[in-house]
């Protein structure tokens, strides 16, 4: 691994220094000027960043293609404020917005595509909201708003906003088509296409990506497959448009989950027989499940699936000026989604073979290990007990927005009603298995040798599983929401502003949880080998069986949103501002799933937010500060643990942070840096109680789980020539604890990148290297065991290893 850095390393500052320094502006910059760019998210009209009092940044179609980000969550890692886990591979991955902690996910901020959610409640159990999008070149920038105004213009986000915007077409056809290459099997092309096909009249955009690769950490099978198609026409008229576009994601993505690791106080070693940057428990040797069920029939999984969305998008934006300064602005969309996933998640962290054996009820050295797949007796020094979970979701979401705007001299007007109507049914079934605790695992039976073959628990696996389809759940969700919104602008003198927004939220929630009961396969008939009856084994003796008790619950939220902020625009180019807001998250689907026979004990999660801004954009050099606080009551905690229970808490919080984001272009355009990063102080309040055992915690006054005091992202970039340019990056994140009681610490580390491309005409080579030093950098520990160790075996989750692509881009 330590070769492999070095040689990319050293390739990469070959290129850095190879060449003499041009004084011109390069064609491969990667900024767009601030100060001349405009903004539509979180504003009912478009305007000017530095005339907009909120905290958004923003990034071009050209910025993005230069950071070449891996996944949508490591480009959002560029956006201050927000701490992004980027651990779980393509997709799954978590985002908190100025310290507010959650069980993972996007559960207080909305993602979005042109102004409207992926999917209304972007933290569904297992279905978080980067699930079903993916950046590709048919995106034409993306802007990410945190807190301000975003309760106002979105539903439950009151972290923020993050709007990806998509491309249309113009008078001119243009087009890009990308080739991309890389160290993990990496295969990816990328087209998009854009016209009139009639001119000033009817555009089209049509764009999208294939990609199959091995997956960065080694899993013995196609890792990532799959892609996406996005089509827009939009006919232009002269009071407005009128646009229609569609959808269609098809891919599957491997999720990866806590390994073994070893800690001494800051320092992380590799757990013996498990690399840490390329090794996983996802593996194809564990990869398939087939197991008969207590109420007939057989389960049967693959694990090659993984996270495998099937989504269809159908939607349509019309415009149009009704005269006397009004304007009427309708945007709706159809979502539908099937979904499987199926993933490894380890059930506590690695054992030693004897302890595992007496855990299980066999006495002394009486155990006896062996291969399911050669039968061979094996001695492993440690075992691993792996949650194999399979969910299918079927959901459906069907939104519209209509709003009405009136300009006036001194401001605009904006009416809104946001109507969503959204569903999701899902079903669970998850076994666990035994394996070597290894990478590249292999399946484990094991036996008790005191007692004869035929004897009543002398096998404690099936084919590797211990414990057979041990949950099962199925249950549904559904929103109607039922929303009215006002917003102002209003132009106080020519340098201050002043916005103002209100949101009443009329939303209803209801669904169901189907009881379970447990059953076993004793008296089947089937046999676990072809001669002995399921007596022999203790495997299937706690089965799941779904029963006919259907609980049905309902809940209403009746709340009021709100807005108030001054903008001053000092000069052209220096603005400061400040803002208050009110927002809510309802509450997730867990805490209602846990609380279906007491609905009163779960309340929507509110927020106060303020914030004191300033900004300078001009041509070489921006800079916002944003110093916040925040207040958070009702905050739920609904991690699931790996036995299938969960964590059903409630706390407040406060954090009391800084936001920092620059980007300068010095020496006549030789050097270019770009920068953001967060200083913060989430602490928890009020936050104690009773543990499902009885006893007492007391957590006040403790840091907020998961989240980093401070936290930064820098990029120099070197312009060589006009049309070479070579790059470094850092992305520093701070130390966090795993747990509320701040027992597991979870290191800071520092992941490094580097790249280089240079334009030919208009041909764009590109090669880009992640975590080039090979860093073991945690982003999580095992949020499913419950109660962490702190030094010593650690299950955590590390961001993956050193990696390279290479790229051509054709713009024509």
């Amino acid at each position: 691994m330590k070769k492999r850095s070095i040689f990319l390393l050293a390739g990469i500052a070959t290129l850095y220094f190879n060449n003499t320094y041009a004084q011109e502006t390069p064609m491969d910059s990667t900024r767009t000027a601030s100060i001349d760019q405009v903004v539509i998210t979180g504003n009912s009209n478009p305007k000017k960043k530095i005339e907009s009092s909120t905290a958004i940044s923003t990034f071009s179609a050209k910025e993005i293609q230069k950071q070449n980000p891996i996944s949508a969550a490591a480009l959002l890692q560029r956006v201050p404020g927000f701490a992004v886990e980027t651990s779980g591979g393509e997709v799954g991955n978590n985002l908190f917005a100025r310290g507010i902690p959650s069980a993972g996910a996007y559960e207080f901020v909305q993602v979005q595509e042109d102004g409207l959610p992926v999917f209304e409640d972007g933290a569904l159990q297992f279905a978080n909201a980067d699930n079903f999008f993916r950046v590709d070149n048919s995106v034409s920038r993306l802007e990410a708003l945190r807190g301000g105004s975003g309760s106002i213009f979105a539903t439950n986000s009151p972290g923020g906003l993050i709007n990806f915007i998509t491309k249309e077409g113009t008078n001119d056809f243009k087009g890009t088509a990308k080739l991309e290459t890389g160290t993990y099997g990496l295969m990816r092309t990328d087209v998009n296409l854009g016209g009139a096909l009639v001119q000033d009249k009817l555009f089209f955009s049509v764009g999208g990506f294939y990609r199959t690769d091995n997956g960065i950490r080694k899993t013995g099978f196609k890792a990532n497959n799959g892609g996406q198609i996005r089509l827009n026409l939009k006919y232009v008229f002269d009071k407005g448009y009128a646009k229609v576009y569609y959808k269609k994601l098809d891919d599957r993505n491997t999720f990866f989950l806590p390994i073994p690791l070893v800690q001494n106080g800051n320092d992380l070693k590799e757990f013996n027989g498990f690399d840490p940057n390329y090794g996983t428990y996802s593996y194809r040797a564990i990869s398939q499940l087939n197991i008969p069920q207590a109420g007939g029939g057989f389960f049967s999984r693959n694990l090659e699936d993984g996270i495998h969305p099937k989504v269809d998008v159908l939607g349509a934006e019309f415009k149009y000026d009704l005269g006397n300064n009004f304007s009427v602005l309708n945007k709706t969309r159809y979502t539908n989604i099937n979904m499987n996933y199926t993933g490894i998640f380890p059930a506590g962290g690695p054992q030693l073979a004897a302890d595992f054996a007496n855990s299980n009820g066999i006495s002394g050295n009486n155990f006896q290990y062996t291969s399911v797949s050669s039968g061979a007796i094996v001695n492993p020094a440690y075992v691993q007990k792996l949650g194999f979970w399979a969910i299918d979701k079927q959901m459906n979401n069907f939104v519209n927005d209509l709003q009405f705007n009136y300009k006036f001299d001194k401001g605009n007007v904006t009416a809104g009603f946001y109507k969503s109507n959204w569903k999701s049914h899902q079903y669970w079934n998850w076994s666990n298995i035994l394996t070597t605790a290894t990478d590249r695992p292999q399946l484990l039976n094991l036996v008790d040798t005191s007692l004869a073959q035929t004897d009543t628990g002398y096998s404690k696996t099936y084919n590797g599983v211990t414990d057979m389809s041990f949950l099962i759940r199925d249950s549904q969700i559904q929103g109607s929401l039922n929303d009215l919104y006002l917003n102002l602008d209003y132009n106080i003198t020519d340098n201050l502003s002043f916005n103002g927004g209100i949101r009443y939220s009329r939303d209803f929630y209801k669904g169901y949880g189907v009881s379970t009961t447990t059953a076993n396969l004793n008296n089947s008939g089937l046999t676990t080998d072809g001669t002995h009856s399921f007596l022999t084994t203790t495997a299937d003796d706690n089965m799941s069986v779904l029963g006919n008790k259907y609980t049905y619950w309902n809940y209403d939220v009746n709340r009021v949103s709100f807005t108030t902020a001054l903008n001053y625009k000092i000069n052209r180019e220096n603005a400061v501002y400040a803002r208050f807001s009110n927002g809510f998250r309802s509450p997730n689907e867990e805490a209602y799933y846990n609380n279906m026979n007491n609905l009163s004990a779960i309340k929507p999660v509110t927020t106060n937010q303020l914030e004191i801004g300033y900004k300078y954009y001009s041509r070489t050099f921006d800079v916002a500060v944003i110093p916040f606080y925040s207040t958070l009551k009702n905050l739920s905690f609904t991690d699931v643990f790996s036995d299938g229970t969960s964590e059903n808490k409630f706390a407040n919080t406060t954090n009391l942070g800084v936001e920092l984001e620059g980007y300068a272009r010095l020496f006549n355009n030789l050097l270019e840096v770009t920068f953001n990063g967060t200083i913060q102080s989430p602490k928890y309040q009020d936050f104690t109680g009773r543990n499902a055992d009885g006893t007492t915690f007391d957590y006040d006054g403790n840091s907020v789980r998961r989240m980093p005091k401070f936290y930064f992202n820098i990029s120099p970039a070197v312009n060589i020539t006009k049309q070479w340019r070579a790059y470094v990056s850092m992305n520093y994140y701070g130390k966090r604890f795993q747990d509320e009681k701040n027992t597991q610490t979870l290191p800071s580390f520092s992941e490094f990148g580097a790249g280089t491309s240079y334009q030919l005409g208009k041909i764009r080579f590109a090669v880009d290297g992640t975590n080039i030093f090979n860093t073991i950098g945690i982003t999580e520990g095992d949020p499913r065991a419950g109660s962490p160790t702190g030094d010593g075996i650690i299950m955590a989750r590390p961001i993956m290893g050193a990696a390279v692509r290479a790229s051509i881009t054709l713009d024509f």
